[in-house]
């Protein structure tokens, strides 16, 4: 499933807390976006029709929630990014931040302990 930038922003809101309504996600994202509430129902609208999200109808409005797992939608970008830009391959994508120093040490501690785990794993 193909979700736009745009679209990511209102899903995060419904990832953290749901169901929401629409007024409660323009209220969300107010802090850090600068769309009108228009723009946001037309968002949570194109969610529903790509079956991202749900509306449940309460009274006279209605109440969003996930449908796609955040975990699932990582995975799949993660995947396409790798495949696009990398041939698939995580080692490729790790030298490219490091030539760029994009790795901080913090960031070079994380992945080695990472490996040290899937080695144990392994054996």
């Amino acid at each position: 499933m193909q979700i736009s930038e745009a679209e990511s922003a209102v899903m995060e809101v419904l990832w953290r807390e749901h169901p929401l309504g629409a007024e409660d996600v323009v209220a969300a994202l107010a802090q850090s976006r600068q769309w009108q509430e228009a723009t946001i129902k037309t968002l949570l609208n194109r969610l529903l029709n790509k079956g991202a999200v749900a509306a449940e109808k309460e009274g006279r409005r209605y109440l969003y929630s996930p449908l796609l797992k955040r975990e699932d939608w990582m995975l799949e970008e993660s995947q396409g990014l790798l495949e696009r830009m990398f041939g698939g391959r995580v080692a490729p994508l790790v030298a490219h931040f490091s030539q760029h120093r994009k790795l901080s040490r913090k960031d070079i501690a994380e992945l080695r302990r990472l490996l040290e785990e899937l080695d144990d794993e392994r054996r």
